[in-house]
């Protein structure tokens, strides 16, 4: 009978995990993918907006050469955290099903069979697309996930949203030789784009160098053209390859089946004390990004990692009451 569980092997996960090794609980962690499997899957071109020490956990440093680190640098930074303390890592193994039983859980993974007294879920929200919902976006040149730019060298590119994710594949992109249009539902380009890029992006558009219909919307996919819906009518371009960087979501299935309930205002937030992190089920607590159900944009790294120390001071506070 483990004390803890802990699904989800990213930045938080780890955080929880240390903070429980430190309090000498006996836990693991499940991954269903690679260590934090979440930002290994990030551009590999890509810089955080945070600061390092915004994103250290667990009290060590992490030491880079520039202001902003990159996806590199946190792979290494985190990799190392994990093995230097000799976490109790179960990767690529996925949770499947949780059953409550009297003062503890039967957690069902893709690999094993365990029992825990509470069970914290810290599965970020990265794994999920944000579906355009239109004639189309099943071909194989649609993509919602971006890793390198080389690959659209001489192609015709969409990319829709006017997000950090967004303006950083328009950019790449056209900078490796793709023919770049930007498709924006807003009149303009996100406000919460990095400060570094946004100038960058709105000379770009200004230039001519990248088209961008703004208050405007994608309408259908076909095999080698779309259609666009803009504030003049439909207009349909060339296409080679749509990048639909229309945000991610949390598997709000997985949270309804672990009987975690979910707000009914359409942003899905699910039943928590804020004060320690515990949902409506007894012993099961969230951590991260997950917390904000479709508000996937209030937390983050560094402002989330304190969810750690709430629930480990809850989890200690009850067993000195037993």
């Amino acid at each position: 009978m483990l004390d803890l569980l802990i699904i989800g092997g990213g930045p938080i996960g780890l955080t929880c995990g240390l903070a429980a090794q430190r309090a000498g609980l006996s836990f693991v962690i499940l991954e269903k993918g690679t260590l934090v499997n979440s930002l290994y899957n990030y551009p590999t071109t890509m810089t955080f907006f945070s600061t390092s020490e915004k994103l250290e956990i667990g009290g060590y440093p992490f030491a880079t050469t520039h202001v902003k680190p990159t996806r590199a640098d946190a792979l290494e930074y985190y990799r190392r955290v994990a093995l230097n303390n000799e976490l109790p890592l179960r990767l690529f193994e996925e949770v499947t099903g949780i059953n409550q039983n009297n003062d503890f859980y039967t957690i069902t993974s893709s690999k094993a069979t365990y029992q825990a007294k509470n069970i914290i879920i810290a599965t970020g929200f990265y794994d999920i697309s944000v579906n355009l919902d239109i004639p189309g976006e099943d071909l194989p040149k649609v993509k919602h996930y971006y890793q390198d730019p080389h690959f659209y060298t001489l192609q015709k590119v969409v990319v829709v949203g006017a997000s950090n994710s967004s303006v950083d594949v328009a950019l790449e992109t056209y900078r490796k030789g793709a023919e770049v249009t930007m498709v924006v539902r807003g009149s303009e380009v996100s406000s919460r784009v990095k400060y570094w890029v946004r100038p960058d992006i709105l000379n770009r558009i200004k230039e001519g160098t990248i088209k961008a219909y703004f208050n405007s919307s994608l309408k259908a996919i076909r095999e080698n053209e779309v259609d666009i819906e803009t504030p003049e009518g439909i207009i349909t371009i060339p296409n080679d390859y749509v990048m639909a960087m229309t945000g991610y979501k949390p598997n709000f299935d997985f949270l309804s089946k672990t009987g975690i309930k979910l707000s009914e205002d359409g942003k899905f937030i699910p039943q928590y004390n804020p004060d320690t992190m515990e949902t409506n089920m007894p012993g099961i607590y969230l951590a991260g990004v997950v917390v904000g159900g479709l508000d996937t944009h209030l937390w983050f790294i560094e402002n989330s990692r304190v969810h750690a120390e709430m629930i480990l001071a809850d989890i200690l506070k009850k067993r000195a009451n037993l």
